[in-house]
């Protein structure tokens, strides 16, 4: 592996499939991020350059972490409370609750035992049911993100694009967290929904990893917690 680099940073190596939310620090960091010690809401993914995260074909191997950067994700979903998923993102993750194959090394059984204990929300039309620590939606978004929120002391995470794009039209996401990888697809998923108008917000922290991944932590400019994009004009 080549050295890493630390440009207010860490690393990276590994396995598919996670788009984690990913939080430095830990929770000596939310006193200096939010001096209530609110619990917040978190979009975080792997993407390109261009903002995509995943190809026209809905690839997305060139964002498979490496051990290092899997390592940064292990112990930032520790802090989670709660996650909340769409159907694609709780059927891709899924493999770590029933693929024992995954559990080959240290890293991996560490990481599955982490996700099979997280609780989890899943948001579909089509399931009757799911797996392991995990339920299916009996709310809105802004109801089910409001009670992951109100009962963790932890954050919450969201992911799927779909889901997230509807909760960041609400204004219920604090926190945007990117790890940008050095490719550019053309085109395919992309991060963010279309907006009304600008947005402004503070870049809290950046890492760069030695596969050249460059993580970036957002929060919006001046904003209190779940108003992170939703009132954009």
């Amino acid at each position: 592996m080549p050295d890493e680099t630390e440009i207010g940073v860490r690393d990276d190596r590994r396995v598919a499939c996670l788009p984690l939310a990913v939080k430095s620090g830990g929770r000596d960091a939310r006193r200096a991020d939010h001096p209530k010690f609110e619990t917040v809401l978190i979009y975080s993914m792997g993407v390109s350059v261009d903002g995509f995260i995943a190809d026209r074909e809905g690839g997305f191997g060139w964002s498979v972490p490496s051990e290092a950067q899997f390592r940064f994700h292990l112990a930032q979903v520790r802090e989670l409370g709660a996650y909340l998923c769409g159907r694609r993102l709780y059927e891709t993750m899924l493999v770590w609750e029933t693929d024992p194959s995954l559990r080959d090394d240290e890293l991996g059984t560490a990481f599955a035992d982490v996700w099979c204990a997280l609780p989890k929300v899943v948001f579909s039309r089509t399931l009757e049911k799911v797996q392991g620590n995990a339920r299916l939606a009996e709310a809105s978004v802004a109801e089910e993100a409001a009670a992951a929120l109100e009962t963790t002391d932890k954050d919450v995470s969201i992911g799927g694009a779909g889901l997230a794009a509807a909760a960041i039209g609400l204004g219920l996401v604090d926190e945007l967290r990117i790890f940008r990888n050095p490719i550019v697809v053309g085109g395919g998923t992309p991060f963010l929904p279309p907006l009304a108008g600008a947005v402004r917000l503070v870049l809290i922290e950046t890492r760069t990893f030695g596969s050249h991944v460059i993580y970036e932590r957002y929060r919006r400019a001046g904003g209190a917690a779940r108003h992170l994009l939703g009132d954009a004009a």
